[in-house]
């Protein structure tokens, strides 16, 4: 489910079907994709870590971001 609070320009089922499509979210591509086995956990837990650069969290790249526009075009 997407609810963009009516903020897009693109319907929100058509937002729902291009992640589908670009993101595979079953729990261990999710894991994969994410190297959520990675031991980083102890610097997030300082400064939290949205944004933070110096980390290279993998749930920060923009890898998908091609495909997602893409799927709109």
């Amino acid at each position: 489910m997407v609810d963009t609070f009516g903020t897009s320009g693109f319907p929100e089922d058509r937002i729902a079907e291009a992640v589908k499509r670009v993101f595979d979210l079953r729990p261990t591509a999710i894991i994969r994709d994410l190297d959520l086995r990675k031991p980083i956990y102890r610097r997030l837990a300082a400064y939290g870590h949205m944004g933070r650069e110096d980390l290279g969290v993998s749930w920060e790249k923009t890898d998908k971001a091609e495909q997602l526009k893409k799927f709109f075009e």
